[in-house]
């Protein structure tokens, strides 16, 4: 059996499911897996993740991880197959939805690699898991199948191993050793205060003005109270109150989201963050604001001895691997829970999917997330299936 790669992606971009609801991305997912043949499949772990495993002998035990979710975007790529889908956010409104960081290229390196592994089976020995996570894009998909038992049920890897898009040009393939992605947390702060008519402000407690207090003094957190060596961020995305503009509402909530480099100043900016909207809401005669901090991602950080040995790995048929050169990124990854639930080293690294040409002509290069972010995908596909292809073998051969 044969997989036709191209189209097989050209179906998943076109139809992107946002976190927790990829139910017909897995439905592919588990049907491509069946048809390859001698791989046991299971689905609907932690929610909509599925595992295959590919076993082949004594052996090592390989994780290769794909996360499969897409995001609240509108695609404006002009594709012929550009996403047309919506979905439900968390407050149930309709949104529409794309692949615009790459997961839907990350399911078919995956599924391209398992199949050269089963028709390449005389060459290696040991047992390969595929693990296709939901949810990522919200930091709650591995932390689900972790919960749901993916390491009690499934064989115990001695690596995990994956690999991410990125804006570069294809063929190159870089990986980093040691910290090589942020981490990442969420807190929504609730300012609770006493509503009024707009004409007698007096009888109030504005929550609103308070709000917007605290988010200009959060803008000190990084540029005040983190070393100008070290690197952090504090973005408030997200700032809600009131209804008209003649009612003082009584709470105004904001959304906040941090990323660090290290796990001391990711606790450092959470406590600043805690410590200034209490502030000011006493500063307001405010009661205390509800703080709600979401289960978050740690630091990604790659094994050193793994890393080498994957990039000695990829220098054998990737055309341009090199050790990361831009150092950690200050994006966010939930792939380390696995490793750190299974007690066993992470490598996870970065492959181009932008046409060189654009690069050389000087254009700009759309990033993750970004509507117009499209991977060439023609080219892109083979040197992904490559490089995750030979990383598993630098383990299993």
């Amino acid at each position: 059996m044969t997989l036709d790669l191209l189209s097989l992606y050209q179906d998943l971009h076109a139809h992107p499911e946002l976190g927790f609801q990829e139910h017909r991305t897995a439905g592919v997912i588990a049907d491509r897996l069946a048809e390859l043949g001698g791989i046991e499949v299971t689905t609907g772990v932690g929610g909509t993740g599925v595992v295959g495993v590919l076993s082949n002998g004594d052996g090592p035990v390989v994780w290769l991880r794909a996360d499969i979710d897409g995001l609240p975007v509108q695609e404006r790529t002009g594709l012929p197959y550009a996403s047309t889908h919506t979905g439900r956010d968390d407050d149930g409104a309709e949104v529409p939805t794309m692949h615009a960081c790459g997961h839907d290229i990350h399911v078919t390196w995956l599924l391209g690699s398992l199949e050269r592994l089963v028709d390449d089976r005389g060459a290696w020995h040991g047992t390969v898991v595929a693990v296709f996570q939901p949810a990522e894009e919200v930091i709650s998909g591995a932390r689900a199948m972790i919960e749901d038992g993916l390491v009690e049920r499934f064989p115990q890897p001695d690596v995990v191993l994956g690999q991410h898009s990125a804006p570069a040009p294809v063929g190159v393939v870089a990986v980093g050793s040691g910290p090589v992605m942020a981490s990442s947390d969420r807190l929504t702060v609730t300012f609770n205060g006493r509503g009024a008519h707009g004409s007698a402000p007096q009888a109030s407690l504005d929550p609103i003005v308070t709000a917007a207090s605290a988010v200009v003094r959060l803008q000190t957190v990084v540029s005040r109270e983190v070393s100008p060596s070290d690197a952090g961020v504090v973005t408030v995305g997200s700032f809600h109150a009131g209804t008209r503009p003649n009612i003082i509402p009584d709470q105004a909530v904001i959304e906040i989201s941090t990323r660090a480099r290290n796990e001391e100043t990711r606790e450092r900016i959470i406590a600043s963050i805690e410590r200034i909207v209490r502030a000011e809401s006493d500063a307001g005669g405010l009661p205390a604001p509800t703080i709600e901090r979401a289960p978050g991602a740690e630091v990604t950080v790659n094994d050193a001895d793994a890393a080498r040995r994957v990039l000695d790995a990829l220098r054998g048929v990737v055309p341009d691997a090199r050790d990361l050169e831009i150092g950690l990124a200050m994006a966010s990854e939930d792939v380390g829970q696995l490793a750190t639930a299974a007690g066993v080293p992470l490598v996870y690294w970065f492959t181009g999917i932008t046409d060189p040409e654009l690069f050389r002509r000087g254009e700009e290069i759309p990033s993750n997330h970004s509507p117009f972010y499209a991977p060439q995908a023609e080219t892109a596909i083979p040197v992904g299936v490559d490089a995750l292809t030979a990383a598993a073998r630098g383990w299993l051969s």
